[in-house]
């Protein structure tokens, strides 16, 4: 792994996990109505959809289970749709889809 690379992952753990935190115990209606929580998770997934847009295409090549085009275009689509979020995507995706990246993420970045 490149070090260009281990600096984008980082982040991509970081972030993931800091949403999964904030979300913890919280409803799908909680995370539409709580205008600073659902900011605050969008911005989220946005950090790791950029994060993981800037991973080198070697590195996404080798890890293939990661559905790198996934996280980006979720990025893309609440930056872009920034006026629509899809509340029910995103309560689907810090449920299921975070949890999953970050275990595939602990197992690629070594302990600091």
């Amino acid at each position: 792994m490149g070090k260009d690379d281990l600096i984008r992952l980082r982040p991509m753990l970081d972030a993931a996990n800091e949403a999964i935190g904030l979300a913890a115990g919280k409803s799908r209606v909680e995370i539409e109505t709580e205008r600073m929580l659902n900011l605050s998770l969008v911005r989220l997934i946005e950090i790791v959809g950029e994060a993981a847009d800037h991973v080198s295409p070697e590195f996404c090549l080798s890890h293939s289970s990661i559905p790198w085009k996934e996280i980006t275009g979720m990025r893309h689509r609440f930056i872009h749709g920034y006026d629509n979020i899809d509340y029910d995507l995103l309560y689907q995706t810090i449920q299921e889809d975070l949890p999953a990246l970050v275990a595939l993420l602990e197992g690629i970045i070594p302990p600091q």
